[in-house]
Parts: structure tokens; sequence; C-alpha cells
């Protein structure tokens, strides 16, 4: 998500700050811009530059927008589910951009059906417009907030009127959102990586809980709902977030880099190189390679023009994403004990065929580390990794794992050793992650009826 207040150029700026997070989602993107009392939309399926690429850019005037990168998870599929959204009304109009997932979404939805209220998408992201609706006609901060304490699960929000942009993060602070300044334009997105592009100065990350209103008269903070800790999503640091970001003032490539060395420790093993796969695990790969002497190695080439196999919506586009994206360099691996590190194993899938890839190269032997635990619950927080029966290691012994993906050995990184990479920096014990894929702790109570049916799949 990105959202610019302020600026001649918002669509231009949204624009290059959405490329910047065209790594988080595949499946989609807009932009509405507003300006003497009219609101301007574009969005459709497809990566940012297809969307875009007939001058509709040009027709979106205006000093405001919010934009977002579509990622499929669950059932929000097509055109209809692809953000912004915008409501409009007589009186106060709103576009809203959301990032993760409401677990009591389903619940929600039937009271507000039973209520009279009529859904255009399957996105959970419209609950939030007909709640605020709920609250009367005028939509202000205090609607925001009583319609946000009706909601459960990990979200994100960037909410835009006529007159101001409203950020809003969960409780626990589970997706990643950020405050920054361009000029007199305040800026929010989800990675900093995107203020890093368009030249914005970072300011703050929102605080679990916040509700923030930015207008023409500046930024104003509240914290409307609080928890001890936050429970920033692991999987930001160990797969979605580009390296150059910063999550909790932690940066994401020095993050997977102690992955990389702790996994070392954990798991050491008697080879001749290290090669990481293509880009969320390299930096883990560097680590792994200094911390046991060995040298690291470009083992496997990335097809830049492939996008990322993880996010895509079925296992065949992955399969076949996978035999498109990577390519083994012969000359590195052929005769060698080779350490192949990646970031997670979800499906299998991927890790089958990278290790097939590199013995049918010439490699001797191929060891599988995994800097990060293995994935063995669902996540309902906005990743589509939605029940047990799809994930590898939660059907599998770690023995039978190691055999089914043909390697000559496999081990995956600690909770604990992940936790001491990531949140030990910090000297900070209100921050923490949620690892709930990897330990079963959901840190937001099972309050939906389909959650807790997931979870005992």
């Amino acid at each position: 998500m990105f959202g610019i207040w302020g600026h001649e150029k918002a669509a231009e700026i949204t624009y290059y700050a959405l490329h910047a997070l065209q790594h988080r989602g595949q499946d989609g993107a807009g932009i509405v811009t507003y300006e003497n009392e009219e609101w301007m939309l574009h969005k459709d399926v497809g990566l940012l530059n297809d969307v875009f690429s007939r001058g509709q850019l040009e027709r979106l005037s205006g000093r405001h927008a919010i934009g977002q990168i579509h990622y499929v998870h669950g059932a929000n599929v097509g055109y209809d589910n692809v953000q912004p959204h915008l409501f409009q009304s007589q009186k106060d109009s709103l576009a809203i951009v959301h990032s993760g997932n409401i677990t009591n979404a389903y619940e929600l939805r039937g009271e507000l059906e039973r209520s009279g209220s009529i859904f255009q998408t399957e996105s959970d992201t419209e609950l939030l417009a007909h709640l605020i609706r709920r609250q009367g006609a005028h939509i202000d901060a205090h609607a925001i907030q009583t319609a946000l304490e009706n909601i459960v699960g990990a979200y994100a929000f960037l909410l835009m009127t006529q007159d101001c942009m409203y950020v809003a993060l969960d409780p626990y602070g589970i997706r990643p959102l950020s405050i920054g300044k361009l000029h007199g334009a305040y800026v929010a997105a989800s990675e900093s990586c995107a203020f890093d592009l368009i030249g914005a100065e970072k300011m703050f990350e929102v605080q679990p809980g916040e509700l923030i209103r930015i207008a023409d008269d500046g930024i104003h903070r509240k914290t409307i709902q609080r928890v001890k800790k936050q429970q920033l999503c692991a999987m930001e640091y160990v797969y979605f977030s580009r390296p150059d970001s910063d999550l909790q003032y932690v940066n994401v490539h020095a993050a997977r880099k102690r992955m990389g060395i702790q996994l070392a420790k954990e798991a050491s093993v008697c080879a001749d190189v290290v090669t990481g796969v293509p880009d969320s695990s390299i930096s883990a790969a560097i680590g792994y390679a200094e911390a046991s002497n060995l040298p690291y190695e470009i083992g496997l080439i990335k097809n830049r023009y492939v996008g990322r196999t993880f996010i895509k919506p079925s296992q065949e586009l992955r399969e076949q994403g996978v035999k498109m994206k990577l390519s083994p360099v012969k000359g590195i691996v052929a005769g060698k004990r080779v350490v192949m590190v990646d970031d997670s194993i979800v499906r299998g899938t991927t890790s089958k065929k990278i290790v097939t890839m590199l013995k049918e190269a010439g490699a001797a032997q191929v060891h599988v580390r995994i800097a990060s635990p293995a994935v063995t619950n669902p996540c309902f927080y906005g990743i589509d990794m939605s029940t047990k029966q799809e994930l590898f290691a939660a059907n599998y012994t770690l023995e039978e794992m190691c055999d089914i993906i043909g390697a000559d050995s496999l081990a995956y990184l600690s909770p604990e050793g992940l936790e001491k990479a990531i949140v030990a920096t910090t000297n900070d014990s209100s921050k923490g992650i949620c690892n709930a894929c990897f330990t079963g702790n959901y840190p937001v109570a099972k309050e939906s009826k389909m959650l807790q049916a997931k979870t005992a799949e």
C-alpha cells in the first residue's frame, strides 16, 4: 500500500512508490486520486506496468492519492477485488486500501447483510466501509475508530476522504506500515523501500493500535487499541519484504544475514560451496557461508522477468514459474557438495525442483538449509497458507521431507534462532514477531468460526 497527501504529482509519485512494492503482489494494481470534488480511479488485474501502460496515469489528477499492489489470497480473485475500493455517497465519499486479513470477516459480513448491507466484492476491505457507514453519514475519526473496534485480525488500512487521509494499524502490528515526508507532503507505505525510491524521508513506523489522521494542517496520532507487545509477521523478514527495507527499525538484509549465521551454528555440514535461492534467500546464504568459512557462489541464476512463485494463486502456476525462473550454474556446482540455502519451504514443490536441477547440473551432494523454522500451521493474517493439508512440514517428518525433495540432508532454523536473529537486536521489550505459522501460537484470539474450523483441519 502507498498513500500521499498534499503533492501536485500525487498519482505519479504513487505509481513509482508502488513499483518499489511490486514484490508484495502481482495480481492487480490500482490508484485513486481526488481533486475539485471529483474522484478518479484506475485499477485492473496484472502487474503495475501493465495496468498503467496506456496513459491512464495522466488522467489521475489531484494532490492526494492512495494505491495498492494486489496479492490474491483466499477468494479475493478478479477485478472487483483489486484495490483501491471507492465508495461514493451524497455527503462523504471514501477510498480504502488494506493489507492483511480480517479473521472475523465471516461473522461481520453476515451481521451486516442481515442489517441491510449489500456487498459488491468478496474482499475483507469492504467490511470497513460498511462498518463506518453504520456509524452515520459523516466519516470522521470517531466513526472509523468505532468501526475498527469491531474488527479482529491483521490489518493495515489507508483511507482517503475529501479532506484527509487516515492510517490505521491493528493492535498487534502484524502488518508493517510507515509514515514519511516528501517535501511538504506526507506519505505512508507498507515498506520503507518505497520512500527510498521517491526520495521521501521516513519519519516513524505506525505503532500497533494507532489511528492517524493526515490533513493539510499536519499529522494527528491517537492510540485507540493497545497490546503489551507488537507481533510483526515473521514472514515479512523471512520472505515478503525487500532487503533494503527496515522493519521495527531493523534492516531486513541484516536480519536475514543473521538468520543464516544462526542457521550455520545450528545445522553445519561438510560442504564445498554455499548458494542461495534468488532473491530473498541470498542474504541468509551469505551469512551461512561466512559463519561456515565456506565460499558463497552464485549457483542459481534467476530470470528477472518471471515473478515470485510463492505468491502465485495456484499450484500449477507455481510449478511452471519455478521452471521458468531458475537455472543452475553448472560450472559452479558440478562435482561440488552444495549447501542450498532457502528462506522457507511451504508446499515443497519448489525445493524438490531446485534440488533436482542442481543434481542434474552435476552437484555431488545437495544439502538444503532453511533460514526459518518449519511452516506447520496455516496463516490467517494475509498470507496464502490457509490449511494444514497444503503445508509440507505439517504432513511429513523431517526425514520424509528430505527424501521427497531428493536432498542429501535437510535442516531448519529453530524458532528461538529466528527470534534471536530478528528481535534480539532491537533491545526493545515491546517489539516481537508473530511466528504462528511456525509454532501455532496465534497472537490474535481465534474469535472467528471460520478460523477455528481451518485451524482444526
